[in-house]
């Protein structure tokens, strides 16, 4: 490894300080694994030169840059399927019944990263025939890195990326081939917006029936994380519905939300499961 401990330690705070997303001690190999384009773009010959450069302040476009690589990006489209239909067949038809009188439905994907979530989520609404005709459906999906939302605006995906969680019914109905690559329809594309956004900043305006925030809390501390939960917690509806991430849980990480008693995966609420019990 080229970087010694303390430059790589610096590099990982630097990220923690710019997103709130940590990197483990027993991580911190991936740090040079993921930053050796940059270092290669730039003609910079190692991660303590990398380091010294940093501490100037001199290169903001050297620290976005570094940060946008330090960021952990996976994603894929429906990601954990059984999740998604919970949210299909469960909340979002609770829901259809709870909001009749208004008809509509306002969801956040947080952390949406390249996109293929908010797409997915939108997919479930667009592939329902006519099941929510008549109704307003507000997506919005954000994340810090501006990188990732750019691409998740252009909704461009490779070969790999496309087929990653999509049946190819869906993929030739949504995307269309551009050379190698896929691209989302516009039909699809309109039903959603995109956005940059800090998790510990101030939420979007309004209150969401449903937020997305998956595999994005397991990289923060103990406290950002607690704070991110109040943050979502502020921003959901009193009977809305919060989907995490399949290793994630707020069991013993805040008093803002509980287990759907009946919905694997989801929480709600903790007045709302407490007044249900």
């Amino acid at each position: 490894m080229n970087g010694d401990r303390a430059t790589l330690r610096y590099l990982a705070g630097m990220l923690e300080a710019r997103t709130g997303q940590q990197i483990g001690p027993n991580r911190l190999w991936r740090i040079e694994t993921v930053l050796k384009r940059v270092l290669r773009e730039r003609g910079i010959p190692d991660l303590p030169a990398l380091a010294r450069m940093l501490m100037t302040g001199a290169d903001a476009a050297l620290a976005d840059a570094v940060v946008t690589a330090l960021l952990n990006n996976e994603t894929f489209f429906f990601r954990d399927a059984p999740a998604f239909e919970q949210l299909r067949s469960g909340a979002l038809e609770a829901l259809r019944v709870e909001r009749a009188a208004t008809r509509r439905l306002s969801l956040w994907s947080a952390g949406c990263s390249t996109g293929q979530e908010a797409y997915s989520l939108a997919m479930l609404f667009a592939d329902a025939g006519s099941r929510w005709d008549g109704w307003t459906i507000d997506i919005v999906a954000t994340d810090i890195c501006a990188a990732a939302i750019a691409r998740a605006r252009a909704g461009r995906y490779s070969q790999f990326e496309i087929q990653r969680g999509l049946p190819a019914k869906a993929m030739l109905h949504w995307f269309e081939q551009v050379g190698e690559d896929w691209r989302v329809t516009p039909a699809l594309a309109k039903r959603l917006r995109f956005k940059r956004h800090h998790l510990l900043e101030a939420p979007p305006p309004g209150r969401f029936d449903v937020i997305l925030c998956r595999n994005v809390l397991l990289y923060f501390g103990a406290d950002r994380r607690a704070e991110a939960f109040e943050r979502l917690a502020g921003a959901l509806a009193p009977d809305g519905y919060l989907m995490l991430g399949a290793g994630e849980t707020v069991i013993g990480q805040t008093d803002a939300f509980m287990a759907d008693p009946v919905l694997r995966g989801l929480y709600r609420p903790a007045g709302r499961v407490r007044r249900a019990a």
